[in-house]
């Protein structure tokens, strides 16, 4: 059997087009190593930013077409300002140009110099008469630093249930949580997966990185007892008789082995917000939804119009008949008119959740913690959802983001997530991220953005393609750091990236640069360039938050005993012999556990104690994230009470219950909030966070 003929390369024409429109022609899956992207995927992905390559001819022109452009441009779409120093696009302007900027104050000024931070108007006039418009974002030149270290906990929101849930964690636990572990454990913060409107229809992705919405969250995480309307129900028995169900849904995931059912609890609570939807609103109620609904304007009416039309048409508004596929059409704007009795309640709904959402950072705030609530945002939005209806001028149509071919995956991945265009990004101003930013830090004292090198570049594959055919798409990161710098510094929040996995040269230095924190996770920390042996505590970075592990990789537990090889064997997923596999994890476990005794972190090396105990050893392994310099130190809350289930399993759908399973302690039962408030378990290695007399030893590795 032969090979596959590589696809045809870019001609020199095609090549200098790509580069002109920030589409690579080549990427690197190892520092020695660099792959063509193939003509095909660079055509394709020209063609989605609205650039006909399909001919050599084609080609030329729009060539000499854009260099025809860019040579006339007196400034770009978006330029970029830092506080303290004038943007550097206006350098390049011919000499005599006078600026008047429109700032977002109200003031019309004359000049860059001393401009307060926020998104203004540029415009650009030269002495023979031409004249450019643009946007300019100035932003402080970074955000502040943490105050200080602080350490948490890290928890996927609906694995973590109380005797009070609907079958699934919710806001009212998350503020439970934050005002306990504030007060009673002296955390800083609670890292939650994202809470994102998800694609309704059963079954639901129960993925909380595909939702329908980055922009509004999710009514699922709602409590419902806490929305004051639930008092004043025309119909308590109905109310009563759902939270019974309720309370059945809850027992079969805490005490039946069933898994947390997302759909069940949505039916459930649906249904009880009808019944809430019913109560009139109170004055002051309804003032505050009013101001809600202006503040949110047409962002949200658009959500919940798509949400009301979905509801008759189905959550892939592709499918939807033609005139409603456009969010402006007037067919659009009659099917919204005969439906504002829907569109109201999901306008009602986002409102309440906004508010439960606040109120949990609110408990962390009063519970002494310094950052309160760590939202976690998604790479991209589900292609059929209410984002991708609502943006679609901003979304590339036909394309998805994935990863290229590396190491550890030979054919690539498509996560099926449609891309922001970035020129659409850039003539706008940046205002889709901004307003999504805006909308998240309401209520986040921190952000977690997932896959942070998507501000950089992201992969591009084309639709009904593999991910082997894919290419980069550049994104002005300049811009982009901009508006989170300047969003994030308006809220006082904080901004952690993460940056694990193949970070292209540059990317965490200009992170770091800004005020973003990275993310360090203990198993991967390793002197790379060096032996290859774990990392002692004194080569770790600063400026980023360590964690033991995350909700994609193995606890802690089962990381130490290899049972996560065993696992992965289990399902199939295994490349190599099982014998290789555990050899491989053993000795990955045992050097760890070296290093550990050697710097006098296990117990029985520091004095009592059996370091072979699994809970003495995941003590000793926070004990360690501890010496390093990190500015936050995150503990996985399941790490806490010994559970050995990932709560998702990379490489599975159907295979392995991903994002549906609760806390549970070594012998794989679940445990609920008020357990995890009760465990002695936790209590130990929380006490380790808030520092048990253990230093480093002498004699380092």
């Amino acid at each position: 059997m032969t090979a596959p003929r590589p696809a045809d390369p870019p001609s020199e024409d095609l090549s200098r087009l790509a580069a002109l429109h920030g589409v690579a022609t080549s990427y690197s899956p190892s520092p020695d190593r660099s792959v063509a992207a193939s003509a095909t995927a660079v055509t394709l992905t020209l063609a989605a930013l609205g650039v006909d390559a399909s001919t050599p001819g084609a080609v030329r022109a729009a060539l000499a077409a854009r260099e025809g452009e860019l040579g006339e441009r007196l400034l770009p779409p978006t330029v970029v300002g830092w506080s303290g120093s004038p943007p550097a696009a206006l350098a390049a302007l011919p000499a005599g140009t006078r600026l008047r900027i429109d700032t977002e104050q109200g003031e019309s000024r004359a000049s860059a110099d001393g401009l307060p931070p926020g998104v203004h108007r540029l415009t650009a006039t030269t002495p023979d008469g031409r004249t450019a418009t643009a946007h300019l974002i100035v932003a402080p030149p970074r955000l502040p630093a943490p105050a200080g270290r602080s350490y948490g906990l890290l928890v996927q929101l609906y694995s973590l249930l109380s005797r009070r849930s609907w079958g699934m964690g919710d806001l009212g636990d998350l503020a439970e949580l934050a005002g306990w572990a504030g007060r009673s454990l002296g955390a800083g913060f609670v890292q939650v997966n994202p809470l994102h409107a998800a694609v309704p229809g059963a079954p639901t992705d129960p993925s909380p990185y595909r939702p329908s919405s980055r922009r509004f969250p999710d009514p699922v995480h709602l409590r419902v007892e806490d929305v004051p309307e639930a008092a004043y129900v025309e119909d308590p028995e109905r109310l009563r008789a759902l939270l019974e169900r309720a309370g059945r849904l809850r027992e079969a995931v805490l005490h039946q082995g069933a898994l947390i059912d997302r759909d069940a609890v949505w039916e459930l609570k649906r249904e009880a917000l009808e019944l809430l939807g019913e109560v009139p609103l109170g004055p002051g109620r309804r003032a505050a939804y009013c101001d809600f609904l202006a503040g949110q304007g047409q962002a949200l009416e658009d959500h919940a119009t798509w949400c009301a039309l979905a509801e008759v048409h189905g959550s892939d508004w592709h499918r939807w008949p033609t005139g409603l596929r456009d969010p402006r059409s007037a067919e659009t704007a009659q099917a919204r008119n005969g439906l504002m009795d829907r569109v109201d309640f999901w306008s009602r709904l986002a409102w309440l959740t906004d508010t439960q959402l606040s109120a949990a950072q609110r408990a962390g705030r009063e519970a002494g913690m310094p950052v309160g609530i760590v939202h976690d945002l998604a790479v991209g939005v589900h292609p059929g959802g209410a984002d991708a209806w609502a943006q679609q001028e901003y979304f590339a149509a036909g394309m998805s983001v994935g990863a290229p071919p590396d190491a550890f995956n030979a054919r690539g991945q498509d996560w099926g997530l449609p891309p922001w265009r970035p020129d659409r990004l850039a003539a706008s101003g940046y205002a889709p991220f901004r307003e999504l930013l805006r909308a998240l830090f309401r209520y986040a004292g921190a952000l977690r953005i997932d896959h942070v090198m998507g501000l950089f570049r992201l992969w591009w594959v084309p639709q009904g393609h593999p991910p082997t055919e894919g290419t980069y798409v550049r994104y002005d990161a300049e811009a982009m750091l901009a508006v989170l710098v300047l969003e994030a510094s308006r809220a006082g929040a904080l901004v952690i990236g993460e940056d694990l996995g193949t970070v292209e040269p540059g990317v965490r230095e200009a992170l770091r640069e800004r005020g973003v924190l990275g993310t360090s996770v203990l198993w991967f920390e390793r002197d790379w360039d060096g032996d290859g042996r774990p990392l002692p505590p004194d080569g770790w970075r600063a400026d980023c938050l360590a964690t033991a592990t995350t909700h994609d990789l193995p606890s802690t537990a089962a990381r130490l005993t290899g049972e996560h090889v065993e696992l992965r064997d289990s399902l199939g997923l295994l490349t190599r012999p099982v014998e290789e596999e555990r050899a491989e994890a053993a000795a990955d476990a045992g050097e760890w556990l070296s290093l550990l005794s050697r710097l006098g972190l296990l117990p029985g090396t520091g004095g009592g104690g059996d370091p072979s105990s699994e809970e003495a050893q995941i003590q000793a392994v926070h004990r360690f994230l501890l010496c390093t310099p990190a500015r936050m130190v995150g503990v996985w809350l399941p790490d806490g009470v010994g559970d050995r289930r990932p709560q998702n399993l990379p490489g599975t759908w159907d295979q392995y219950p991903n994002w549906r399973l609760p806390i549970a302690d070594a012998q794989g039962r679940p445990v609920t909030l008020e357990d995890l408030a009760a465990s002695p378990r936790l209590h130990a290695l929380m006490e380790v966070l808030r520092g048990d007399g253990h230093e480093v030893g002498e004699g380092g590795p």
